[in-house]
C-alpha cells in the first residue's frame, strides 16, 4: 500500500477476504486465526481477476479545527488483479472514472488499494509482520478474533509513500478481527508505527470494513470490502478520503459486461511489483 506525491492521488489494491468455499480445504480445529487468515487470503487471490464493482470516493481537505475546507467526489468501475506466490507478487489496479463524476478536478490526496490491507496475511508479507491474538469479540453479531500486528524493520510491507517519483515503505501496526470460523477478516484497523515527517508523512490511519457480498446465481457470495477511510496528516496538510464499494459482480457469472472494463482487465497498468497500496498527493500541494 504506497503513498505518494504526484499527478495521481494515494494509490492501493483491493483487499479481499475469500470464504471458505473458495479456501484450499477445511481448516483443522487447531488452526491459528493466523493460519485461517492467510488461507483465506492465499485462496481469494486465485480468483480475484474474475471480479469487478463500483467504487465511489469522497476526497476532503480537512482546516485545522477539523471542518471540510475542500472536497471532491468521483465514480469508478473498479477492477483489481493479482497474481504470484510466495515469492513472486504482483498487483495490477484499473480504475474508470464514470462519466457522470468526471470534471476538473482538484489538487487532493489520491488513496487507493488500502482496501488491500488484508495481505499482511498473505505468505508473500506475512513473515514482514508480528501477529499476537487477542480474546474473542464480537463483531457485527458474530465471534471474531482481534490480532494485533505490527512492521518488523527492514521485512517486505505491502504499503508505501510515493513521493516525487520514489516510493518509500510504511511501516504499519493495527489490528484485524478474523471471523471465529471461517477465518475472513472483517475489520481491520491500521496506523503508522512511526512518524515520518522528514519525508511529509506525519500520520495515516486506516479502517477497511469486509462485508458478504452476492455475485450471481452460480458464484457463491464473498466476504469483500465494503469501506476503506484514510486519514492522512502532513505537516501542513490533513487528509480524509472515504472509498465505498457495492455492486460486486463476477465476470465469469454475466453474459454481457461494459467493453472498456474488460479491455483494461488485460491491459491496466502494473503497480510495484512489492508493494500492493501507494498514497500519492499532488505535486502542486504542500506537505
Amino acid at each position: 500500500m504506497p503513498m505518494s506525491h504526484n499527478s495521481h492521488p494515494f494509490l492501493l489494491g483491493l483487499l479481499l477476504a475469500i470464504p471458505a468455499a473458495f479456501a484450499g480445504g477445511q481448516a483443522s480445529p487447531a488452526s491459528s486465526p493466523v493460519e485461517l487468515a492467510q488461507r483465506q487470503v492465499t485462496a481469494y487471490v486465485a480468483k480475484l481477476a474474475d471480479l469487478h464493482c463500483n467504487e465511489s470516493v469522497n476526497q476532503e481537505k480537512l482546516a485545522a479545527n477539523g471542518h471540510v475546507e475542500a472536497s471532491e467526489r468521483a465514480k469508478y468501475d473498479y477492477l483489481i488483479m493479482m497474481d504470484g506466490n510466495g515469492d513472486d507478487f504482483q498487483l495490477n489496479e484499473s480504475r474508470i472514472e464514470s462519466s457522470a463524476s468526471k470534471h476538473k478536478p482538484l489538487p487532493m490526496l489520491v488513496t487507493n488499494g488500502f482496501s488491500t490491507a488484508l495481505l499482511v496475511f498473505h505468505p508473500y508479507y506475512r513473515d514482514g509482520f508480528q501477529f499476537d491474538a487477542g480474546a474473542e469479540e464480537l463483531v457485527d453479531g458474530s465471534p471474531a478474533v482481534p490480532v494485533h500486528f505490527s512492521h518488523i524493520r527492514g521485512r517486505r510491507t505491502p504499503a508505501a509513500l510515493a513521493l516525487r517519483g520514489r516510493e518509500y515503505p510504511l511501516e504499519l501496526e493495527g489490528t484485524a478481527w478474523i471471523d471465529k470460523k471461517s477465518g475472513e477478516v472483517v475489520r481491520m484497523d491500521a496506523s503508522l508505527m512511526n512518524d515520518m515527517s522528514d519525508i511529509g508523512l506525519r500520520s495515516l490511519s486506516i479502517h477497511v470494513e469486509y462485508k458478504k457480498a452476492a455475485l450471481g446465481k452460480n458464484s457463491p457470495d464473498m466476504t469483500l470490502p465494503a469501506l476503506a477511510v484514510v486519514d492522512v496528516t502532513t505537516p501542513r496538510q490533513h487528509w480524509r478520503n472515504t472509498h465505498v464499494f457495492d455492486g460486486y459482480k463476477s465476470f465469469s457469472a454475466e453474459a454481457e459486461q461494459d467493453p472498456n472494463v474488460k479491455i483494461l482487465a488485460g491491459t491496466a497498468n502494473a503497480g510495484s511489483d512489492s508493494t500492493a497500496a501507494v498514497v500519492a498527493a499532488d505535486p502542486k500541494e504542500k506537505p
